[in-house]
């Protein structure tokens, strides 16, 4: 039986012109996947090889009789296009697999399918091939452990030079210095044993990495060595670019530092990368304040992504290291104030210490000639030719420059419409929508990562129906959006209509088109107008439908393909601050940003995220002071991207001066939880979320207020929300009062602040910040900073997660320590949570209490999430981008979910992960086979009140959302 599944039988004694012909397929087949060896070479993958290991293991136990052949054969083409499929599901545009993870993936297949008798005699053999090599690592390392055995190393320059073992077990005792559970010996001993003669300098530094890379299931703390052994890559290259040094270790670098920061922004500079504004701080002092140590505490997934994604480079040498990397982004944001060196330290200190991270954007763009350092964009689309390509000209600009868009589309009229200027009838709104669609996929985002687009369009307007259907798989494709996304804008009349089963009309907005600026009481009036003018003749087009089919159907589309969100108009509107100057027509591309849109003003969002882990004391609960000093340099930090920014569309410019909306958030909120032994579907956690939002939310105000004290107000401040005294918390009362009925609004109003205090010094010393809050969903900024992202809770507790910069094991923390004090970590627990798709619920030796606080997002009751959202929701003048998990979906449990978060008082809602309950457990049938899960969407012909008896998956393509954050 072959273990080494894509080597072949003699491949630690390949011969060098095999070794080179093998990294000319791999070079030549980019998109493709490859494999990475034990030696760290990459080789193309080929599946051929998996057979043959499977079929020696079948063969091992079963033998070679005729009778067996069959079934054999059968089992092992199987099974190969099973793990093969897998790899191709994960890295769709190619990449890399350490052979490690190929045989770990055959494994699991076998033992999923039943297999179990193979499985062992498979898992017995890699272990006896594993003690062979260790046995004859010994030998070579008994011959001669100084020079590694005698191994040649090939330098950059081409010359070559003995192994320098001494360098190596350095750099790895280094990175495992102060980490509990790692052993550096492992590491050395494994690298080692994966080279030979001739071996390049960097495949030795790529086996070191990929080495500790394989051990990150097994112990967390393999994460942060990894990133550590990546680093002194990143260094080399950096250092040799920038002509500072050829090499450093982490030690060396504290004292280099200084020197790298004036070579790289001056060599930024040359290269028309960095703003030359740069080269004019106090660099000696600001290269005096890095913190060299802080390059310590990235985790792989943070410090690769940053290197993939964010470090400037020329040529494809990033020459951008971290602690530069922060402090450019500082700089950038300082560079205005007046003591700029003192702003950029603390601007500095706050980023790399992980405490706040501003959103992509910013740490894209901040200090370089072009600083788009701003989120969101909001835009409504006129109702005219030219205003509605203008719109997607705007789009396509907006979306150069790395900005998510939100397009409030209601305005434009229905198919059928009457058409003046040609005397003929509208085709509606959708195949503009395909142009918009096209559109985000052809500007990506500068080519870092996707374009993307969310279309609003609200429950009342005629093409609703086509419109739900934008994402479905079947149709005329040329009435579909595969790219983009979608949202309903449903004012409260609707819901109201829902519960009490009437009916509801639909119209065109050139024939009602005050409709559209109008919400609360004042919309109801209207609308009943209009509806009575369709029942008297005067208004010809419109179509009358029961209430419950419409959401049935919009409940129907969202669970069959994750679109259109559910967002909800009077809300938005009707707690807004702005409401004195306008209309919130939509939200952005995540649901989170609630702002005015008018032909005059794209609404623009600049968005940062305080880590709550960071802010929890150790005895639990949260550490307001420390909160309260940050949350104040992050609301500055904010406040200054608008003045920074660079406006690609003057609409943009206007909106974001008058206003100057801000958008604070949180990420790290199941970490938080976790530190304080606190189950996320539990009273406490709802608690804490009510808690620390309210913290939050005061802290953000008052730093607001100060600024407007420094600084000034923001222009329209003055018949505001705000300078009435009128605080977020305060504008429930005016929605409870324009629903009418106290069974429409049921949230809880509870305090521990002094608001009185606040509401005073709002009202006399002014606001900066037309909005302060929202909560975005901080996919990648909390990869970055290695925490859960935003207010969601885990996916899984041990999981590959794949994303742009390739695949990640990534393995919770805190359930591994809890674990290790209950002595229950070891490889079988490994193993069991692979099993089991990272949940502890099925594994009978964890106690119940760990069960409870690690219960996975698709084991929390979506009630859960939607309480702790709208405790959250009261503190916040703009919204928050909520995914809701749902196992076992159905139509009665989604149609409870999405009344209960209406009647909660949510302004939004964003991506339904929703699972059927054929996948919401796993047991053994009667031959022995796992259940296996369809990732289908639902059939056409199945009912939506029966679909949890089709098997589902999530239908999102992509679940991290990476457009804002």
């Amino acid at each position: 039986m072959q273990t080494d599944t894509q080597t072949s039988p003699t491949a630690s004694g390949q011969a060098p012109q095999d070794n080179q012909r093998d990294e000319t397929l791999a070079a030549t087949a980019p998109g493709q996947l490859r494999v990475i060896k034990r030696n760290g070479k990459v080789v193309p993958y080929t599946d051929d090889k998996i057979a043959i290991a499977i079929t020696k293991a079948f063969l091992a136990v079963e033998g070679g009789t005729a009778a067996a052949s069959s079934r054999i054969h059968e089992k092992v083409a199987q099974l190969s296009e099973q793990v093969t499929a897998t790899f191709q599901r994960r890295l769709v545009s190619g990449g890399t697999i350490h052979i490690e993870e190929i045989q770990d993936q055959v494994e699991l297949a076998l033992m999923r399918n039943g297999e179990h008798k193979v499985a062992r005699s498979y898992v017995l053999y890699r272990e006896e091939q594993s003690r062979k090599r260790a046995e004859k690592a010994k030998t070579t390392d008994t011959a001669a452990p100084a020079q590694g055995g005698g191994v040649q190393v090939t330098m950059e320059d081409g010359s070559t030079a003995p192994l320098d073992m001494a360098r190596l077990e350095g750099l790895v005792i280094a990175a495992c210095d102060g980490l509990a559970d790692v052993k550096p010996d492992k590491i050395i001993g494994e690298t080692v044993r994966n080279l030979y003669d001739g071996v390049s300098i960097r495949d030795v530094n790529t086996s070191m990495v990929m080495t500790a890379r394989t051990l990150i299931e097994q112990e967390p703390n393999y994460s942060l060595v990894t990133a550590r052994l990546l680093m002194d890559n990143l260094r080399a290259e950096a250092l040799q670019f920038l002509g500072v040094a050829e090499r450093a270790d982490q030690a060396e670098m504290e004292a280099l530092y200084k020197d790298a920061l004036k070579a790289y922004v001056f060599r930024g500079i040359e290269l028309e990368l960095l703003d030359p504004e740069l080269g004019r701080f106090d660099l000696d002092k600001l290269g005096a304040a890095m913190k060299g140590e802080r390059d310590m505490q990235f985790t792989y997934l943070g410090l690769q992504t940053l290197y993939d994604r964010y470090f400037l480079h020329s040529n494809d040498v990033r020459f951008e290291l971290p602690q530069c990397f922060f402090m450019r982004v500082a700089m950038g944001l300082a560079v205005r104030e007046d003591d700029r060196e003192a702003r950029a330290i603390e601007f500095y200190d706050l980023l790399s210490s992980f405490d706040y991270m501003s959103s992509t954007p910013t740490l894209f763009n901040a200090g370089t000639l072009r600083p788009q350092l701003s989120s969101c964009y909001l835009t409504t689309v006129p109702d005219d030719l030219f205003g509605i390509y203008g719109a997607i000209q705007d789009n396509a600009m907006l979306s150069k420059f790395a900005g998510g868009l939100g397009n409030d589309w209601t305005p434009v009229r229905a198919l059928g419409a009457y058409i003046k200027g040609t005397n003929g009838k509208s085709q509606g709104v959708v195949p503009f929508l395909k142009v918009v669609n096209d559109t985000a996929v052809a500007v990506n985002q500068g080519g870092k990562r996707k374009g993307a687009v969310c279309a609003y369009l609200e429950t009342w307007h005629m093409d609703i129906e086509e419109f739900v259907e934008l994402r479905k798989n079947t149709g005329d494709d040329r009435r579909r959006t595969h790219d983009m996304n979608t949202a309903n804008w449903i004012p409260d009349l609707f819901m109201k209509r829902v519960i009490e089963e009437q009916e509801w009309t639909l119209f065109s907005p050139n024939n009602v088109p005050d409709l559209h600026d109008l919400y609360g009481e004042a919309f109801e009036k209207k609308y009943l107008e209009y509806e009575a003018m369709t029942r008297d003749g005067r208004l010809k087009l419109f179509k009358r439908i029961p209430a419950v089919n419409l959401w049935r159907k919009m409940l129907s589309m969202l669970f069959e393909t994750g679109h259109p969100w559910f967002t909800f108009k009077d809300p938005c509107n009707l707690r807004s601050p702005q409401q004195h100057v306008g209309v919130v027509h939509s939200s952005n591309l995540c649901t989170e940003i609630t702002l005015n849109t008018n032909k005059d003003e794209i609404a623009v969002c600049n968005l940062g995220s305080i880590n709550m882990p960071r802010h929890i004391l150790p005895e639990g609960g949260l550490d307001l002071v420390k909160l309260e000093k940050n949350v104040r340099t992050a609301v500055r930090m904010l406040d200054n991207v608008i003045d920074i920014n660079y406006y690609s569309v003057p609409q943009a410019r206007n909106s974001n001066l008058k206003h100057r909306p801000v958008g604070l958030g949180i990420m790290g909120f199941q970490d938080a939880l976790y530190m304080q032994k606190i189950a996320y579907t539990s009273p406490e956690a709802v608690e804490f979320a009510d808690r620390s939002m309210e913290a939050v939310s005061y802290f953000a105000i008052n730093a607001s207020s100060e600024l407007a004290a420094e600084r000034g107000s923001y222009a329209t401040f003055e018949g505001s929300l705000w300078s009435q005294g009128i605080l977020p918390i305060d504008s429930l009362e005016i929605l409870a009062r324009e629903r009418g009925d106290e069974k429409y609004l049921n949230v809880d109003r509870s305090q521990t602040l002094d608001w009185n205090k606040l509401r005073d010094v709002v009202r006399t010393q002014g606001m900066r910040n037309s909005n302060v809050m929202a909560i975005a969903p901080t996919a990648t900024i909390a990869n970055i900073t290695g925490v859960s992202q935003s207010i969601e809770p885990t996916y899984q507790n041990l999981y590959v997660k794949s994303n742009l910069s390739g695949e990640f094991t990534v393995v919770n923390p805190f359930l591994v320590n809890d674990l290790k004090a209950r002595g229950l970590w070891d490889n079988v627990m490994v193993n069991d949570l692979k099993y089991y798709d990272g949940s502890v619920q099925p594994i009978d030796r964890i106690p119940q209490d760990l069960k409870e606080i690690y219960r996975t997002a698709f084991e929390v009751e979506p009630r859960w999430l939607v309480e702790a959202a709208s405790r959250r929701q009261k503190w916040i003048d703009q919204a928050q981008s909520l995914n809701l998990y749902i196992a076992q979906a159905n139509g009665k449990k989604l149609d409870i979910t999405y009344k209960m978060a209406w009647l909660l008082g949510l302004k939004t809602t964003y991506y339904l992960r929703a699972i059927g309950a054929t996948t919401s457990e796993k047991s053994t049938i009667n031959d022995g086979r796992l259940n296996s899960v369809s990732a289908a969407p639902v059939a056409e012909t199945a009912s939506f009140e029966q679909a949890a008896d089709v098997p589902q998956a999530c239908s999102i393509d992509d679940p991290d959302c990476e457009a804002c954050q």
